[in-house]
């Protein structure tokens, strides 16, 4: 039995030379506790699931995706104090992103997509750069958390280790979930200064001092069934634009006329 096609870390030279493919999309993730219950690679296995299953809406309406292997480490600067939550700075993620967007441009691809799971990861200047050095090739990005209002699938909007992403791993890997009465209810301890409360000003969150378990959102309420509509319309949402740029002619049709 042969792997998917459009998953490039179970493909072949054979498939790969033979197929002529118009998007590569990057998954992205993070390596972090997700409360008690949740495994540390929750973020990269969502991503990686979630370009998967995009690339299979696209690859049934005859568009050649190809799924890179996700990138397991995020921007974790302010999780450095919990144990084994591992950190790659802003720098760190640009040369990577910069050498793959290198090693694509080199072989003809001209459409990259980053498919972001980790809110510490914040690609938005990186792409700004790395587009500055290959101005013939579309980068884009989705944090496919944002693609859907949560109050659509979701009754906790908790944003770590919480309701979403618990139905989503009971989807994705239900061997790896810990029973719910195991996990923390994710309570968040906001800051004192009013003006970082309210949004006025921004500051970096020290996450075991901002946190009782590592979590932000009460997982209580999770459910297969949830995650499963969830990913599912996730699935043919990004499914649908992958198909629409795999179509577009990057220098004509990407804006209005």
């Amino acid at each position: 039995m042969t792997g998917r096609p459009y998953i490039l870390f179970e493909t072949n030279w054979k498939t790969v030379k033979a197929t002529d493919y118009d998007v590569a999309v990057l998954p992205w993730g993070a390596i972090e506790a997700h409360n008690y219950h949740l495994p540390y690679g929750t973020d990269a296995i969502q991503s990686e699931y979630i370009a998967a299953e995009s690339a299979r809406v696209a690859w049934e309406k005859g568009e050649k995706v190809i799924v890179l292997p996700a990138v397991p480490f995020g921007v974790n600067t302010g999780q450095l104090a919990v144990r084994l939550d591992i950190n790659i700075y802003p720098s760190t993620q640009a040369a990577i992103l910069r050498d793959v967007a290198q090693s694509l441009f080199i072989q003809g691809f001209r459409k990259l997509v980053v498919l972001n799971g980790h809110g510490g990861n914040e690609f938005k200047p990186i792409i700004r750069e790395i587009q500055a050095t290959y101005p013939d090739m579309f980068l884009c990005l989705i944090n496919w958390y944002q693609v859907f209002k949560q109050e659509q699938f979701f009754k906790d909007l908790g944003e770590h280790g919480g309701e979403m992403e618990t139905s989503n791993l009971m989807v994705i890997s239900p061997d790896w979930v810990l029973p719910l009465h195991e996990a923390g209810k994710g309570r968040v301890k906001p800051f004192k200064l009013r003006g970082l409360r309210e949004g006025l000003a921004w500051a970096q969150r020290d996450w075991l001092k901002a946190t009782t378990d590592t979590g932000i959102g009460n997982p209580a309420e999770a459910s297969a069934e949830k995650g499963r509509r969830y990913l599912n319309a996730l699935a043919d949402a990004i499914g649908a634009f992958l198909v629409d740029l795999a179509r577009a002619d990057i220098k004509e049709d990407l804006y209005e006329t």
